[in-house]
């Protein structure tokens, strides 16, 4: 007989554990397959194979005839185990060369390179023929210390305490001072009666500065300086590295119009109007009430999942008992050791009560086990010779021993980890629409504003009459370029101002 050969294939359409039990007993009946390692959570399926009785594609059409789609996995790279090593005890370049050399010399390790520098070792090898284990072992051997860099979850993804609290303070900020000027706005709404209040407010402090626009400014001073401070941040950062975002046009807009009412009110009070000019106070505290709602909500929504993450990640077990069997499967001799170092094939003893700490399959005992942290489901399952278990669910009143089928980072509950942690890392597909849109929006609202404004002075040093006709009651004293000035700059801002709730539709 040839050797066998190894061939991975990926398997879309699978839903639950029957479907893998379905897909690893169809196979073996085949002639030719040696072994069938099925992976759930992954959708992928680790195959040995002898060549002269049947081939990959062959496998492929056998999973696809039950039901199941599966292609061909022309990259093997993803199936080799690799460990980072904590090695102590290396004092010069030949240490390291030492235990390069001697671990390259050991079968099943494909590469190895040591770090004198930052003490670790990076290690890769099949894991059907070694493992950490084996590993730490050989590199004790010749006379060093060697353990697992422990990985630690990267929590900080994870954790959005910090921006929660922050768009909340952001939104409770705007919507204190957003409140008053929304109010105003709709009371400078209703149509003027006879005895409206609107009057009061219309009326002038001091010449060019009405009650109403006074009040507007405090406002708006402090929306745009405390509940828009974050947007700020974002800005920067965004416009540091190039780029145009959301939070970008949401401080273009605001800031403009909140700069600009200032000045017109300035300029009104040094030239001692009759009426107080139209400010766009009003536009800042809107916008910045809704985007930061919307923030907040999106980080509390984010934080839940990862609340779910943390539970699900402490629900594995740290300890694991490998035992080593004599013929009948009568236990040898026992060892505890950290689940990272469980090698695939280990037989692991799992006692009554404890948590089984890999995926594997059970190859003596009888028992049920509790999976409701994977399936939900409260019923405990029987789990007899060759049925599957899953790393993290709860063993109940058996002891058994199981053959570790994956181990690490392959297990399912590692898996369901690292796909909700890649969820939250990556952005929903209309998010990225979005921001590739406003990448183009941005530049496009700016130039538009920034034609208009040269447009309305050309047109108005050409033509005044035009000009006039928009502005009526002009007070004779002002000069022509000066209201030729200040329209263009008014139509320009409108477009800037009006631009914002589109990209409010955008956040």
């Amino acid at each position: 007989a040839g050797t066998a050969q190894k061939c991975f294939l990926q398997i879309a359409g699978m839903t639950c554990a029957s479907c893998v039990s379905a897909i690893e007993r169809n196979l073996q009946k085949e002639d030719g397959i040696v072994s069938v390692l099925v992976a759930l959570m992954a959708g992928k399926a680790e195959i040995k194979y002898k060549p002269e009785f049947i081939q990959p594609l062959e496998i492929a059409q056998l999973i696809e005839n039950l039901g199941f789609e599966a292609t061909v996995m022309e990259d093997h790279a993803e199936t080799e185990g690799s460990v980072e090593l904590l090695i102590t005890g290396m004092t010069c370049a030949s240490c390291v060369h030492n235990i390069e050399s001697r671990l390259m010399r050991t079968n099943g390790i494909f590469y190895a390179s040591v770090a004198l520098a930052t003490c670790k070792a990076h290690v890769q090898f099949d894991p059907e023929v070694t493992g950490p284990r084996d590993i730490i072992k050989i590199i004790e051997e010749i006379g060093f210390h060697a353990s697992l860099a422990r990985r630690v979850p990267n929590a900080h993804n994870l954790d959005h305490k910090k921006e929660i609290q922050q768009w909340r303070k952001s939104f409770l900020c705007s919507l204190v001072f957003g409140i008053p000027v929304l109010i105003l706005m709709i009371y400078m709404l209703i149509p003027d009666g006879e005895h409206h209040g609107s009057m009061v407010l219309e009326q002038n402090l001091i010449p060019g500065l009405s009650v109403l626009n006074l009040l507007f400014f405090v406002l708006c001073t402090f929306v745009q300086f405390l509940g828009g401070w974050y947007f700020y941040v974002q800005a920067y950062k965004s416009l540091k590295h190039r780029t145009a975002n959301m939070d970008v046009l949401i401080v273009l807009a605001t800031t403009i119009a909140y700069v600009y009412s200032c000045v017109i009110l300035v300029v009104a009070i040094a030239e001692k109007a009759e009426k107080s000019p139209i400010t766009f106070f009003d536009t800042p505290p809107m916008l910045f009430v809704f985007i930061a709602l919307g923030r907040w909500l999106e980080h509390i929504a984010k934080s839940k999942t990862s609340e779910a993450l943390a539970k699900l990640i402490s629900l594995q077990a740290t300890e694991a008992t490998v035992v080593t069997l004599g013929p009948d499967h009568s236990i040898i001799r026992e060892e505890q050791v950290a689940v990272e170092l469980v090698q695939r094939g280990d037989i692991v003893k799992v006692v009554p009560g404890g948590k089984f700490p890999v995926d594997g399959k059970v190859i003596e005992g009888n028992s049920m086990a509790d999976e409701s942290l994977i399936t939900g489901e409260a019923m405990p399952v029987t789990k007899k010779p060759g049925s599957t278990v899953i790393a993290g669910s709860i063993n109940a009143h058996g002891s058994v021993l199981v053959n570790a089928t994956h181990v690490g980072n392959d297990t399912t509950l590692s898996q369901i980890v690292k796909l909700v942690e890649e969820a939250q890392m990556s952005k929903a597909p209309i998010q990225q629409l979005a921001d590739k849109f406003s990448g183009y929006f941005v530049p496009f609202i700016i130039i538009i504003s920034t034609v208009t404004l040269i447009a309305w002075i050309t047109i108005g040093f050409i033509n005044f009459d035009i000009i006039q006709k928009y502005f009526p009651n002009q007070s004779k004293r002002v000069s022509k370029a000066e209201v030729v000035l200040r329209f263009a700059f008014q139509t320009s801002i409108t477009v800037l101002s009006i631009a914002c709730p589109c990209s409010l539709g955008l956040a």
